[in-house]
């Protein structure tokens, strides 16, 4: 399993361009199906307009590609769109663009520079981020161990998921497979191996700065 980069949030972007409005979304999909269910709420969010325009990646190798230009000539939106999301490095994610005809055509090279940009805007304020894999480890230890396995994390800059105060402290971290050993070997030193060591799954996370998110 291999770390990849997606949008943190959903991501919305609207523009005029030569009296045409083009509004931008995009969102974090895992399938076909939530792929689909964003592009019809696009569609039902705007009924009057032109057209929607969309294209989605998904897979660590983009194993499912899909795109429609809904009405516009051929090339000229869903490709430009799907080819942005490919170049920046992006998957796991779908962008819709809304247009509303304003009268005035932009050829064929305005039209893709209207949809790969505003997918890009929409992008944007949706903000990319890598999605990483972890470890979940349960540690389960007596109080007076706090401060020095606290200070020993954030040395090491583990990310605390959770504490728990009962009978006894339970923390709750966040590894990489391959800092696993080093770290586990670290914990148990430093503890005299006065320490209970449980390791509860692995699943990504949205690492933004130093703030984590759970997808």
């Amino acid at each position: 399993m291999r770390n990849y980069k997606t949008v943190l949030r959903n991501g919305r972007k609207e523009v005029v361009i030569n009296k045409s409005r083009f509004i931008g979304h995009c969102t974090r999909v895992l399938n076909d199906e939530e792929a689909n269910r964003f592009i019809q709420d696009a569609r039902d969010m705007h009924r009057d307009a032109t057209h929607h325009v969309f294209a989605y990646v998904i897979g660590l190798d983009n194993e499912i590609q899909r795109y429609s230009d809904d009405g516009e000539p051929n090339g000229t939106a869903g490709i430009p769109i799907i080819n942005y999301l490919k170049n920046a490095g992006l998957t796991n994610i779908a962008v819709v663009v809304t247009r509303y005809f304003g009268g005035i055509k932009l050829g064929t090279g305005g039209l893709a520079r209207a949809y790969s940009g505003t997918a890009r805007e929409a992008v944007e304020m949706g903000k990319i981020v890598e999605a990483r894999q972890f470890l979940r480890i349960q540690l389960a230890f007596d109080y007076g161990l706090i401060g020095k396995i606290e200070n020993s994390l954030t040395h090491q800059s583990i990310l605390i998921a959770d504490k728990i105060y009962g009978e006894k402290v339970m923390f709750e971290i966040l590894v990489e497979q391959d800092s696993y050993d080093g770290i586990i070997e670290n914990i148990i030193n430093l503890t005299a191996g006065q320490i209970a060591i449980n390791e509860l799954d692995c699943r990504y996370y949205l690492q933004d700065g130093f703030r984590i998110h759970e997808i």
